[in-house]
């Protein structure tokens, strides 16, 4: 996606600079042609010479410099550029931009540039709460501008507090999800992932050996492409994927009570989460203790969320389910196809190598009422992606 796409760096005058250097050298690793602009105070805390090492463009500081090829620079560049992300952002250059000042190299190309607009405010938390900046970045969002909101920590300056720019994984994050075509803007999609947990004792469970890659994958992607996505989650080590409204959940009867009352608004369904079949019939109170002679734990059916869905699903909204299957994969997932009364499912073969749990590639076959559609080995934010393609082909969700 970074390949061949223009991205300003904007540098203002924080300690927080420091950072911005990493985030360039990410996305020059990623083969984007990367340009950075400074201020003259954020030359105080980094040198240029350091950014022009990790992009091998010109660092830009005087706007007068006649140090370039004869065109109007903070012209030429607006023309070229994807992505504007300011970063630090100063509380300075803030009011500057949302009033239309253009008086250094950085605010003139800014105001010249008609792609999407970042900024990752940095400052102490005293000035971030005052009034005058949350007004002015209040302004910059009414003029569709994105304004991350700041870490909260230990500050340069001693404080605690709000104030501080997040790490540039997370910049990094904001700057992909600018890139990425909004098809599923203004649709509302719920995703489930990870495994379940059913209660033995206060000690011990049944679950599985999902990770929750899969559907943390798809949740991003469906972020990133402009959906209002909302989460339910078993319990996995995983950072949620940002903008993603995320419902933590223990066990099948959690994630069915959750699923069930998020169902009615959703466009969308995807049903990720490796949820656990059966559950002991009676969980003890007390830690069951062990004894000489083998023990036998009841088990009584879980609730099937996914036929429930296909059995209460409103008019126009889109179905789809996970098979993870060890033989007759085709066979026993479009059974399942039918049986749940879904528009779509996402076979595997725990067997298959790349694909199964704790990977960070699949290797799925997506099966509807109508077609097969076997694809490659895939990482699995590319899976996540082709299914969520096909969702979008199937015209389902008007």
């Amino acid at each position: 996606m970074l390949a061949g796409k223009h991205i300003i760096l904007g540098v203002t005058g924080s300690i927080a600079a420091y950072k911005t250097a990493s985030l360039a050298s990410m996305l020059a690793k990623e083969h984007a042609d990367v340009t950075v602009i400074m201020t003259r105070n954020a030359t105080n805390f980094i040198h240029p010479i350091t950014f022009e090492s990790l992009t091998g463009n010109k660092c830009l500081v005087d706007t007068f410099d006649r140090n370039f090829e004869f065109q109007v620079e903070h012209v030429s560049l607006a023309k070229q550029t994807d992505v504007f992300l300011t970063a630090p952002a100063s509380a300075n250059v803030i009011a500057k931009a949302a009033h239309g000042i253009a008086d250094d190299m950085l605010t003139t190309t800014l105001l010249a540039c008609t792609c999407p607009k970042i900024f990752a405010p940095a400052m102490n938390t005293r000035m971030y709460q005052n009034k005058v900046v949350q007004d002015n970045m209040e302004i910059l969002r009414r003029y569709g501008i994105e304004v991350i909101d700041p870490a909260s920590g230990y500050l340069a300056c001693g404080d605690t507090g709000e104030g501080k720019m997040p790490e540039p994984a997370v910049l990094y994050e904001y700057i992909i999800k600018a890139l990425t075509p909004k098809d599923l803007a203004g649709k509302k999609v719920l995703v489930t992932a990870g495994p379940t947990q059913e209660k033995i004792d206060p000690v011990r469970y049944i679950s599985n050996h999902s990770t929750g890659k899969m559907g943390y994958a798809i949740a991003r992607q469906a972020m990133m492409r402009g959906a209002d996505v909302t989460l339910v989650s078993g319990k996995v080590n995983l950072q949620p994927p940002m903008g993603v409204r995320v419902l933590p959940v223990v066990s099948a009867a959690d994630m069915a009570q959750a699923v069930k009352a998020h169902t009615q608004e959703q466009d969308i369904i995807i049903k990720a989460a490796a949820v656990a079949d059966y559950r002991p019939s009676v969980a003890a109170d007390e830690k069951l203790k062990k004894k000489d002679a083998d023990m036998v734990i009841g088990l009584e059916r879980t609730e099937d969320i996914l036929a429930y869905l296909g059995a209460n699903r409103r008019e126009g909204q889109f179905l789809c389910g996970f098979s993870m299957e060890t033989e007759h994969m085709l066979e026993n997932s479009r059974q399942k196809l039918e049986k749940k009364q879904i528009d779509m499912i996402v076979a595997n073969n725990l067997k298959e190598t790349g694909a199964g749990f704790g990977t960070d590639t699949n290797v799925v076959t997506i099966l509807t009422k109508e077609d097969t559609k076997q694809l490659p080995m895939m990482r699995k934010e590319e899976v996540a992606d082709a299914i969520l393609d096909c969702i979008i082909q199937r015209g389902r969700i008007d």
